[in-house]
């Protein structure tokens, strides 16, 4: 999803720095106030957590936590004193709010304070960060678990907190979203973003309508790079996806609410639509719309003319007939019914026209409702599905392009081509969700495209933390917050969704929690290396493509070839060969730009740090280094 011009296609190479010594208090997001205390405070043997009953499950949360990882014996009792205390406020502190806490580690103690559960429940996890990292395995580790004696003042800037979980392009069972969850409250985010629907799969059960997930939920099985593989044989047996029952839904909207987190519900169209489509062909303008099949990863769009793209197959609801909006009033009908958060999120993108065009039922549309081009065709689209959106109880949400030919008068905007959108949208006295591809898009490669799973588009580390999500002349209060997107065309497994999300998950975290006074690259990158053996305990994936070079290349004026490398971690050392043999700290040091040598094949290329090999080895062929040179 989310296909971008050639200036925005460029590579988003971050600004470098330092890293820095990891601090005794390491904590992600960066807390508002620190201050670190004389002591430690050590576990004793057998401890006790007292917690309100309206905390009972946080209480809970870190007994098995602590219970997992330590030989401590660990209870629970509601209120009175105890090793570690969760206090509500009687009576309301201001300052923090009703996501804020306030945390103090004394050498006898632990107290954790705050207006509302939610701040005890994040207090909890700064608390686990303070843990050795041992903390986070999963079986018991012999060693002296102490914690140094801080006291943390801390709440988060932005009330929206997220990350969106594509779960359409390839479906993931209820147990890879309950863990994606368990991963990202560790860092205080409160939104998953589920993306239901798309040409690939219908994966949520709609009773009213069930061919949505007998038909639209299955396609046939394919590996390799997804957009490229040949359309199956019509006989070709679909029984790769799957779909989440009502009862599947309900258990992962209370397991994540246990856990402080909203669960937000995309229903995207009308474009993206082809599950549905393939389902209930009635649904399509197209005639022949009841041979289409479910998108199996072949091309469907022409991206060549860039947006919106021509549709190869009709992958679009027919905005100009009754039957599409009775059908997306029973689908509106059962999502609402399922999901407690206020919003509905419907889509909107990347919706093609050209087949609208050829419709005669569109054109009549068109000429009934006075509607000059098909902007504002796919306008009067969303100003109906917003009146059905709303007579559910729920707020209207989509992505930016929904503000094309007149916004829907209450619609809250998710701005993803770039912030545009969201500046925009604010102007207008429209709430905002920011998630710019320029610097949230977590989908996109990491590091250098020789070694990473290839994406049309590079988003590093430090780009990602360098985001401010309020734009200059834009009324903050309209800016909800933001999120990052994980859209999974690429990511067919649990493991693979870690690494794309991981630690680029923690420089959104830091992005939309953290006061922006507080934001300092040098400072962040130690933590996240303090998070990644934090990681290797908890057993969970992430990307090392921060200690990997980026590398760039140009002609220069003599017509050579010119290579140019830099670290986002100043502390690096960068080695290189041109003779095909493997480089270590022997070889060549990386101190200005290279020229290609004229018989050289490829370039292999490894950092160092304190003369220990940290990043991977990259090897680079030749033609690739011409081509980034852009040499013909």
């Amino acid at each position: 999803m989310k296909k971008l011009s050639a200036l925005l296609l460029s590579v988003c190479l971050g600004v470098t720095a330092f890293a820095q010594p990891v601090k005794k208090v390491s904590i992600i997001p960066e807390p508002v106030e620190v201050k670190e205390t004389a002591g430690t405070f050590t576990l004793p043997k057998s401890v006790s957590i007292a917690a309100p009953a309206s905390a009972g499950i946080t209480a809970n949360y870190l007994k098995n936590k602590l219970q997992a990882a330590t030989h401590s014996v660990i209870t629970t009792k509601s209120g009175g004193t105890a090793t570690i205390q969760l206090v509500l406020n009687k009576s309301n502190n201001a300052v923090i709010g009703k996501e804020g806490y306030m945390l103090t580690v004394s050498p006898k103690n632990i107290v954790i304070t705050a207006n509302e559960p939610a701040g005890l429940f994040y207090g909890v996890q700064s608390l686990l960060q303070l843990f050795p990292k041992e903390i986070e395995s999963q079986t018991q580790v012999a060693r002296a678990w102490t914690v140094p004696c801080v006291k943390v003042t801390d709440y988060p800037r932005f009330a929206w907190r997220g990350l969106m979980f594509d779960v359409s392009r390839h479906f993931f069972t209820k147990a890879d979203v309950k863990q994606y969850i368990d991963n990202m409250v560790r860092f205080k985010f409160n939104l998953l973003h589920m993306h239901l629907t798309d040409d690939e799969g219908w994966r949520i059960e709609i009773k009213s309508l069930p061919k949505l997930t007998t038909i639209g939920a299955y396609n046939a099985k394919r590996v390799g790079y997804f957009g490229s593989f040949p359309a199956p044989p019509a006989d070709e047996p679909r029984t790769y996806g799957g779909f989440y029952t009502q009862d599947d839904i309900r258990e992962l909207v209370k397991y994540a609410k246990d856990r402080y987190v909203d669960i937000l519900p995309e229903v995207d169209v009308p474009g993206h639509s082809l599950a549905a489509v393939t389902s209930y062909p009635e649904l399509s303008a197209t005639p022949g719309a009841d041979k289409y099949h479910v998108r199996s990863g072949e091309e469907i769009m022409d991206w060549s003319h860039g947006q919106p793209p021509v549709a190869l197959v009709d992958n679009t609801l027919n905005p100009a007939s009754e039957k599409t909006y009775e059908f997306l009033d029973k689908v509106m009908t059962e999502v609402a019914q399922l999901f407690p958060f206020p919003y509905i999120h419907v889509g909107g993108d990347e919706c093609p026209k050209n087949f609208w065009a050829k419709s005669d039922s569109v054109t009549a549309l068109m000429k009934r409702e006075n509607l000059k081009d098909y902007e504002e065709v796919q306008s009067y689209f969303e100003k109906r599905l917003e009146k059905i959106v709303e007579s559910k109880g729920k707020r209207f949400l989509g992505w930016d392009e929904i503000l094309e030919g007149g916004l829907a008068p209450n619609a809250a905007v998710m701005s993803w081509r770039g912030i545009e959108g969201g500046i925009k949208a604010a102007k207008m006295g429209h709430e905002v969700v920011m998630s710019p591809t320029t610097y949230a898009y977590i989908d996109y490669m990491q590091g250098d495209v020789s070694i990473e799973p290839r994406v049309y588009a590079t988003l590093r580390l430090s780009k990602s933390y360098s985001y401010e999500p309020v734009p200059d002349g834009v009324d903050a209060s309209l800016i909800k917050g933001g999120q990052a997107n994980l859209w999974t065309e690429q990511v067919y497994n649990m493991r693979h969704a870690e690494y794309m999300t991981w630690p680029r998950g923690l420089a959104i975290a830091e992005d939309f929690w953290s006061p922006k006074s507080k934001k300092n690259w040098d400072n962040f990158a130690g933590r996240v290396e303090n998070q990644f053996k934090r990681f290797d305990a908890a057993d969970v994936k992430y990307s090392p493509a921060v200690y990997d070079p980026a590398i760039t290349a140009s002609v220069g004026a003599d017509g050579n070839v010119q290579v140019f490398m830099s670290t986002e971690l100043k502390d690096l050392d960068i080695y290189y060969t041109w003779d095909n043999s493997f480089p270590d700290n022997h070889y060549p040091k990386y101190t200005s730009q290279l020229v290609v040598p004229k018989e050289a094949f490829e370039l292999r290329v490894i950092t160092y740090r304190g003369g220990k090999p940290i990043g991977r080895l990259l090897t680079i062929p030749v033609t690739d280094l011409n081509k980034r040179a852009g040499k013909k």
